[in-house]
């Protein structure tokens, strides 16, 4: 069925010498731009962030997530509002969306000089450095080291996963990051056209939801694991992710640098262990 992410289109279907006409149900892909409304009561000012093209939903979470796994801030409550911008053009209101700060938060903007601009496939590319990560998170050198989970209960994060993806079920073409625990419960899950959007909907809402830091959870991604989704993984203190597809090696060395358990191939009743091995479990 059709939702607020999907748009159904009238298509050709054609097998073989044969065509009919039909309908497909595709994934509704859009530019969001993120701005940031800070400074004093006398001196606010308004500053454009990022666009990222995203499949429309949770665009609250999206905001608030991007912003604090790119350090930009660093807690919930520096936020007073955030919203869709209704004084942009009418056309476009449901594509700006409005990050208000309270007066007296100040948010690091020294990495916004770059001008940020994410597309659904790249995320946040040309990071300058593994030690730039470092300087703004909170949770790397902090991070609990007793999470783990069973490799038993780890085959099984798939097949949930995938039951829980509603979009993608309808169109095929979405990404999904969900938070599990280590007994194989779904906590979150959030989907999207980007890999990387998918995630920061997900910190977002566990942000909203006070689970940060969240070094007791899973992360199950629907695709590969990226050094984009690694580093916002970073952020949020998550110690243990696991993918359905295959690492990249700068994702894989971030991993080894944040003590990250990084599993990849996760599919199948098998999958491969790139990183920190002691966090999985075998049973006898």
């Amino acid at each position: 069925m059709a939702s607020a992410s999907s748009l159904q289109l009238p298509i050709i279907k054609v097998k073989s010498a044969l065509s009919v006409a039909t309908h497909d149900v595709l994934a509704i892909e859009e530019p969001l731009e993120i701005r940031l409304e800070h400074g004093p009561v006398d001196e606010r000012k308004v500053q454009n962030i990022s666009v990222t093209m995203r499949t429309p939903g949770n665009d609250a979470e999206l905001a608030l997530g991007f912003l604090f796994t790119e350090g930009i801030i660093t807690n919930v409550k520096a936020i007073a509002n955030i919203d869709h911008c209704f004084i942009a053009c009418a056309e476009n209101k449901e594509n700006v969306i409005q990050v208000s700060l309270h007066p007296d938060s100040v948010p690091c903007l020294k990495n916004t000089e770059r001008n940020f601009y994410t597309t659904s496939s790249c995320g946040v590319c040309g990071k300058g450095s593994i030690n730039a990560i470092r300087t703004v998170g909170q949770f790397n050198d902090n991070q609990l080291d007793d999470s783990f989970i069973y490799s038993d209960i780890l085959y099984s994060l798939p097949d949930i996963l995938r039951k829980h993806q509603d979009v993608f079920t309808d169109t095929g073409g979405l990404h999904a990051s969900a938070l599990f625990s280590n007994t194989g419960e779904m906590l979150l899950v959030r989907e999207d056209v980007g890999r990387h959007n998918a995630l920061d909907k997900l910190i977002g809402a566990a942000i909203n939801k006070g689970m940060v830091p969240l070094s007791n959870s899973v992360l199950m991604l629907s695709g590969r694991a990226s050094f984009e989704l690694v580093q916002k993984a970073a952020m949020a203190g998550i110690n243990i992710i696991a993918a359905v597809g295959a690492p990249s090696t700068l994702a894989v060395q971030l991993a080894q640098e944040f003590n990250i358990t990084l599993v990849g191939f996760l599919r199948d009743e098998r999958f491969n262990i790139y990183t920190a091995p002691h966090r999985i479990l075998f049973t006898q």
